[in-house]
C-alpha cells in the first residue's frame, strides 16, 4: 500500500532530473521561491551538452533570416539581464563579420543588423561598417575580404554558469545529486515515486512535481513518465587551436552552404573553431568530433584566413548534442526555441524540450510560472562570486595583486575571471603560493581544488580541468595523474566544515 504523501520522510515539492544550464536553473529559481527542492545528475554538472557550446550569450543572429523573431527578442534581452548579474564568467565582445559579393547580399546583412541591434536595445555598442584593409581585424583575413560589419555580442563560460546556478540552488537550500541515475520513476495521485542510485545503493525519494530537464535523455525520460515526447538530436563539434597571430575579437564567418562558423579567441592562447551541425545517431553522451568534420571547420576558416590552418594544428575537440524540438527541415533550419509541457492531471509533470544556452534563465522563469509558486527573481541577480559592478574589474585585479604579491596578472586574472570575489576566498590571506597547498601547474593550487570539492561539486580531475576550468589544454597527464590522487585523499579525509548543502 503506498503511504500518503504527508507520512513520507523525504518529501519535496520539486524534483528535476538533469544537471544542464535548464535544469540548474530551474532549480535555483525555485529554490528562490521557497520550494524544497532535490535535482539529480547522472553524471558531474554540465558534462554533456551545457558544456560543449560556442559559450555565447546571444540573440542569433541568423535565426531572424528563419523568421524567429520572438526567439532573438528574447535571447538579446536576456543577454543583457546575464551580463549584468553575470560580470565574472561573461563579458561582451565585438564580432567581426567579413563580407564579400559571393555571400549573403550586402542589403540584407545591413538590414540584419539594423534589426539585431533594435532588438536588442541600447545596452550594447550598435553595429558599424568597417574596412578591412584598415582595420585591425583585417590583418587575420585573405585580402580579397575589403569590408565587414562589426557588431556587439558576449561570451560566457558556459560550464562555470551551469555549476554556479547549481551552487546557488544549493546556498538557497535546494539538494544537489551528482553521478545519481534515476532508475525509475512513478507516477502516483499526489505524487512522484523516484528511485535513484548513488554509488551502488538504489534509494527511494519522493516528489510533489517532477521536472524532465534531461536534454538530450529528454525523450527516454518521457518515455519512464509515461508521456510520449521526441527531441532532434544535432551534432556540435568544435575544435580548438593555439591561438591565431593578432586574433583579438571574435569573427562569424559566413559559408556558401548557408551555415556560419565562429573563431573566437580562448582562454588568452588559444582560438576555437565551430560549430558543425550534423543529425546525431547514437548515444549523446559519446559524441564525438569525427575527423570529417575537423576538416570541414579547417577548409571553412581557410576560407578566410590569410595564412592557411592545418588539422595538425588541432590541439583539442569537443562535441556536444543539442536537444532541438522535433521538426522538419535540415539542422542548419531546425528551431533553437524551447518548449515546456506542463501536464498537471495527477502529480504534475514538467518537460523542458530544445532550449540555448542564453535563454536558461527566462526558460526558468517560465517553468515555474506554470507552477503558481511565489514570483520571478532571478532577473540580474548575480551568482555566488557576482556581486559587483563589470567597470570594478581593473582596480579589482589591482588589488589582488596588492595584497597577493606572488600572484602573476595571468594567474590573478584568471582566478578574477572565474569566481570573482570567491577568489578572495580561494587564497584566504595566503602569504605565498606554497601557502595554497600543492601545485598542479598552470597555477592550479591546492587552495583552489579544495575550493571546488567543498562548494561546486568537483569530484574527478576532469571535473575540475575540463568543466570548472579548462586548465586541462595545460596540464600533462603526470599532472591529472597527481591531481586524481589528490581529490582521492581529500575526500576521504575528515569533512569540511564550509561546505555547502549539497545532499
Amino acid at each position: 500500500m503506498t503511504p500518503y504523501i504527508e507520512d513520507m520522510v523525504e518529501t519535496v515539492d520539486l524534483f528535476v532530473i538533469g544537471g544542464g544550464v535548464n535544469g540548474c536553473g530551474i532549480a535555483r529559481e525555485a529554490a528562490g521561491r521557497g520550494l524544497r527542492v532535490t535535482l539529480a545528475e547522472m553524471g558531474d554538472l554540465a558534462q554533456a551538452t551545457s558544456s560543449a557550446s560556442s559559450k555565447l550569450i546571444h540573440g542569433g543572429l541568423r535565426y531572424l533570416e528563419f523568421y524567429e523573431f520572438r526567439l532573438v527578442r528574447e535571447s538579446l534581452a536576456e543577454r543583457e539581464k546575464l551580463l549584468a548579474a553575470l560580470p565574472h564568467i561573461a563579458w561582451p565582445m565585438r564580432f567581426v563579420l567579413p563580407h564579400h559579393d559571393g555571400l549573403r547580399p550586402d542589403w540584407m546583412l545591413r538590414a540584419g543588423l539594423f534589426l539585431y541591434d533594435r532588438l536588442g536595445g541600447r545596452g550594447l555598442p550598435p553595429t558599424r561598417r568597417i574596412d578591412l584593409r584598415t582595420h585591425r581585424a583585417g590583418q587575420l583575413l585573405s585580402p580579397k575580404f575589403r569590408y565587414g560589419f562589426e557588431y556587439s555580442d558576449a561570451w560566457v563560460d558556459d560550464a562555470r554558469l551551469v555549476v554556479l546556478n547549481a551552487r546557488d540552488a544549493a546556498l538557497r537550500g535546494a539538494t544537489i545529486l551528482t553521478r545519481a541515475w534515476v532508475v525509475s520513476v512513478t507516477r502516483h495521485a499526489a505524487h512522484w515515486e523516484i528511485k535513484v542510485e548513488r554509488d551502488g545503493h538504489v534509494e527511494t525519494l519522493f516528489a510533489r512535481r517532477l521536472v524532465n530537464a534531461a536534454g538530450p535523455w529528454a525523450g527516454e525520460v518521457s518515455r519512464t513518465t509515461g508521456a510520449s515526447h521526441k527531441v532532434r538530436l544535432v551534432r556540435g563539434s568544435h575544435v580548438v587551436i593555439p591561438r591565431l597571430p593578432g586574433h583579438d575579437q571574435p569573427y562569424i564567418l559566413q559559408g556558401g552552404d548557408g551555415r556560419i562558423v565562429f573563431l573566437l579567441p580562448y582562454e588568452d592562447d588559444f582560438t576555437l573553431i565551430g560549430t558543425t551541425e550534423a543529425e546525431h545517431k547514437g548515444d549523446a553522451g559519446h559524441a564525438v568530433c569525427s575527423p570529417e568534420e575537423v576538416r570541414y571547420l579547417v577548409d571553412f576558416v581557410n576560407g578566410y584566413l590569410a595564412t592557411p590552418i592545418s588539422t595538425e594544428d588541432v590541439v583539442w575537440t569537443y562535441s556536444g548534442v543539442r536537444p532541438l524540438i522535433e521538426g522538419e527541415g535540415d539542422a542548419r533550419s531546425a528551431s533553437r526555441d524551447y518548449q515546456l509541457d506542463y501536464d498537471d492531471s495527477a502529480a504534475p509533470l514538467l518537460t523542458v524540450l530544445g532550449g540555448k544556452l542564453t535563454t536558461y534563465r527566462k526558460l526558468a522563469e517560465n517553468a515555474l510560472g506554470f507552477m503558481g509558486v511565489g514570483g520571478p527573481w532571478t532577473a540580474r541577480a548575480p551568482l555566488p562570486g557576482g556581486t559587483f559592478d563589470r567597470r570594478a574589474l581593473p582596480s579589482m585585479l589591482a588589488d589582488l595583486r596588492a595584497k597577493y604579491p606572488f600572484l602573476t596578472e595571468r594567474w590573478a586574472r584568471r582566478l578574477l575571471r572565474s569566481y570573482g570575489t570567491d577568489a578572495e576566498t580561494i587564497l584566504a590571506g595566503a602569504s605565498s603560493a606554497e601557502a595554497l597547498g600543492m601545485d598542479f601547474g598552470a597555477t592550479l593550487t591546492e587552495a583552489e581544488v579544495r575550493f571546488l570539492m567543498r562548494n561546486e561539486f568537483a569530484q574527478t580531475a576532469e571535473d575540475v580541468l575540463w568543466r570548472r576550468s579548462k586548465l586541462g589544454l595545460r596540464l600533462d597527464t603526470e599532472a591529472v595523474v597527481m591531481l586524481d590522487d589528490a581529490m582521492a585523499r581529500i575526500a576521504s579525509g575528515p569533512p569540511d566544515r564550509a561546505r555547502v548543502a549539497t545532499g
